[in-house]
């Protein structure tokens, strides 16, 4: 009986040491995002995803930003101008984003909550941040700046800031007090050293030197419509300039969507579909009628959630009823995985692949993808086997591994065919990586492979450029590796524009792309139905290279250290587009990135 007693007394100690060990860890959450000094959003559910709830505003404690309600007063208590506020506003924002942006935060929360706000203090490494801010000169309390000092010398550093508003729908800069500028939807203010090469000045605020503008074009980084395109012998390469295309359509106006269009017309025998999901773009469901009327065979393989409420695109029984063939992934047992290609195979001859899904955003150039058209027969068996297993219901694992001829010489290319997760993709990327030589440039919508960012590193530490550019939403990503990439003097960019780069590439040296329906995670290896290619020609190369730094230079620098909200006046067209750019149930100005400032 002693002891059993002291057995039950031992137990109740450990389970009350776990309660407390359990809740101190818990008492921690990372902020993610920097609205404003004074309303942060703290991932108070450990899932590093900006949810709804998770926004919170401290309560004793208020700062300069254009948001601040009583702005107007300080503004005159302080003799403020405009361009002054704007300029406290930026570097009030810059400070607490350095002090506070992805730590580990305690918050106390207060009774007040609204719709927009959890009121309450935070925390941080046991120092109260009112304090921090308050102490930063750009702190205010009782409608007073709280450290006078700093916020004479905070004013007197903001007035060399040489800030500037780009307006990335016109590409044109203004000064900060300019009618104009201040008028734009697609705005950002950032540092005139920042600015795109390309970006014009504003004819009403800028005395423009016309011959100093006409050398300083010389110099100018730009593409034209033909730089989106290369064509070499049996293939051709696509890709699309997310930075002018704002808002997603179902018009099939571009090039690429034209294209495949044209290809269904004037299919002879069959079509296959194997297509992570569709949107219902008029023009490409009016050609699968037709030629299914014609007597063309069409057999259609796609995603679908094992709750099919749950599936991302809607719209698959469109094509599932017009095809005479279809199949879903739903059968498989490995629920948690997808089938993520998005290619066709035309009368066993053509094939059409690439990173874009058939959506609006997709096919509308919205998002930033690349398409890739390759006639060969060889490479269309190699897909068909590939499609036929699915067809016949072997999906992920579950498939077998294609043991025939997966690299081909077409003219001047070199190709190389990998599926996942057979083929284990990414030891093909490492090596590649390994034997990079003068560069290695990255469009990407995300990096969370280990491999894949261990080969960066190792290849900085050989003195190799690297230049990666991801997407907004992935800087929230589960296992995002871009905090170790940046960690280890790799350049890297967070977009700030409406759409996804949604983009899945490499290109090295001049020499090899790789392009496909593949992220660089562990899923896209090694869980999910994918497809790589890796092509090796210098002038598809080259072409590409030119294309990465224009999206390069038009990010600011600023991206290189924080990343935009995907939805908010940081991410250009995104509070207007009518979509949710963050999955957080809001769109445009719903969303609190989007409040309009005052």
């Amino acid at each position: 009986m002693k002891n059993k007693l002291i057995t039950i007394i031992i137990l109740i100690t450990i389970f009350i040491l776990f309660y407390f060990f359990v809740s101190s860890y818990k008492k921690y959450n990372i902020v993610l995002q920097v609205i404003t000094p004074t309303q942060l959003i703290i991932d108070f559910n450990n899932n590093a995803i900006a949810d709804n709830g998770e926004t919170v505003c401290i309560s004793d404690i208020d700062s300069i930003s254009t948001e601040y309600k009583n702005i107007k007063s300080i503004k005159s208590k302080y003799n403020l101008s405009d361009t002054d506020l704007i300029n406290l506003s930026y570097l009030s924002k810059e400070f607490s984003e350095k002090n506070i942006l992805n730590k580990k935060v305690t918050f106390i929360k207060s009774p007040k909550v609204t719709s927009q706000c959890q009121y309450g203090k935070i925390k941080i490494e046991g120092t109260d941040y009112s304090d921090i801010i308050y102490n930063s000169g750009y702190g205010i309390k009782n409608n007073q700046i709280g450290n006078i000092e700093k916020f004479k010398k905070n004013l007197e550093f903001s007035k060399k800031l040489d800030l500037v508003i780009l307006n990335h729908h016109s590409n044109k800069y203004h000064k900060l007090d300019c009618e104009y500028g201040n008028a734009a939807h697609d705005k950002v203010i950032i540092p005139r050293k920042q600015l795109p090469k390309d970006a014009k000045p504003c004819n009403f605020c800028h005395k423009i030197n016309k011959k100093l503008a006409k050398n300083k074009s010389k110099n100018i980084l730009y593409i034209n419509n033909s730089d989106l395109k290369t064509v070499s012998g049996n293939i051709a390469l696509y890709k699309f300039d997310f930075t002018k295309k704002l808002k997603p359509d179902s018009h099939c106006s571009t090039e690429v969507c034209k294209l495949i269009v044209k290809s269904i017309q004037e299919s002879k025998e069959s079509i296959d579909i194997a297509i992570y999901g569709y949107d219902d773009i008029p023009s490409i469901t009016s050609a699968l009628k037709n030629a299914k009327d014609k007597g063309i065979i069409i057999r259609f393989v796609y995603d679908e959630a094992p709750n099919p409420t749950n599936t991302f695109y809607k719209s698959n029984n469109i094509i599932k009823n017009i095809a005479n063939e279809s199949k879903s992934d739903r059968t498989s047992p490995e629920g948690s995985k997808i089938m993520h290609n998005k290619f066709l195979i035309i009368d066993n001859q053509k094939v059409i692949t690439g990173s874009m899904n058939y959506s609006k955003s997709g096919l509308s150039g919205y998002d930033a993808n690349d398409v890739i058209i390759i006639n060969s027969k060889e490479i269309a068996k190699l897909y068909k086997n590939e499609f036929e297993q699915m067809l016949n219901g072997k999906f992920h694992n579950a498939k077998l591994k294609n043991n025939s001829q997966n690299k081909f010489k077409l003219g001047n290319n070199e190709i190389e065919i990998y599926f996942s997760p057979q083929d284990k993709s990414a030891t093909r990327i490492i090596q590649l990586i390994n034997n990079a030589k003068s560069y290695i440039y990255i469009p990407t919508f995300l990096i969370t492979h280990k491999g894949i960012t261990d080969s960066l590193i190792k290849a900085k530490m050989r003195n190799v450029d690297i230049k990666i550019i991801i997407d907004a939403n992935s800087v929230n990503t589960r296992n995002t590796k871009h905090k170790i990439i940046r960690g280890n003097n790799i350049a890297l960019k967070a977009e700030n524009y409406a759409g996804k780069l949604h983009s899945k590439t490499i290109i090295i040296d001049d020499e090899y792309i790789v392009i496909g329906s593949m992220n660089f995670s562990n899923s896209g290896e090694n869980k999910n139905d994918e497809n790589m290619i890796v092509i090796k020609n210098t002038e598809i190369a080259k072409n590409y290279r030119k294309f990465f730094l224009y999206l390069w230079n038009k990010i600011p620098d600023k991206y290189l250290k924080y990343a935009p909200r995907a939805e908010s006046f940081d991410s250009i067209g995104s509070c207007q587009d009518g979509v949710d750019n963050n999955f957080d149930g809001k769109t445009d100005s719903q969303d609190e990135g989007c409040k309009q400032h005052l």
